[in-house]
């Protein structure tokens, strides 16, 4: 089994975390396990140290990104496997519209337009945020019982946030096309 990040910092799984508290607590696993302090200690140890300064570093980039932070926790409880997921018909359909604006952007450059699409983009993803907040901030105090309801709330909006990067990248694309 694959070791919990939040277990190796000993933090509660949170996706709102105090950043000043894991960089201390990245800094001081760094020190304890650094391999020069280990140098003259046996192989076997040394491996060990090197696995856990390795982990160390993993863990730190992993959980002071805050989307990669959401995605490890939608991972590690089965929620972003392949195939599994399914997104609201009435957001589709508002994604679909807004490629079909950008396919037409490609065949007809108009900054107008481009600049519509974008707003509408930003306005949607500044709902998804607003809206998703509070289940962020107070995912910690669920009880365990209520935390599979947030965290297939947190995984729409995880997926709902992945489409709006793809729009997005789109969007630059053809911004740097005009």
């Amino acid at each position: 089994m694959e070791t919990n990040y939040f277990e190796f910092y000993d933090l509660p799984e949170a996706f709102q975390l105090d950043d000043a508290a894991l960089k201390r607590r990245y800094y001081a696993l760094s020190r304890e396990y650094h391999p020069d302090f280990h140098a003259t200690e046996s192989a076997e140890r040394q491996q060990e140290v090197l696995r856990l300064s390795t982990l160390n570093t993993n863990a730190y980039r992993t959980l002071s990104d805050a989307d990669l932070r959401m995605a490890y926790i939608l991972s590690r409880h089965g929620l972003l496997e392949e195939g599994k997921q399914s997104m609201p018909p009435d957001f589709l359909m508002e994604v679909m519209e807004l490629n079909e604006q950008i396919m037409e952007l490609e065949f007809d450059p108009n900054p107008e337009v481009a600049a519509q699409v974008e707003s509408e983009v930003n306005a949607l993803a500044d709902t998804l945020d607003a809206g998703i907040e509070p289940v962020l901030a107070g995912y910690p105090g669920l009880p365990v019982e209520a935390r599979p309801q947030a965290l297939h709330q947190i995984q729409t909006y995880y997926l709902k946030k992945r489409y709006l990067l793809r729009i997005r990248e789109s969007l630059t694309k053809f911004a740097a096309r005009s």
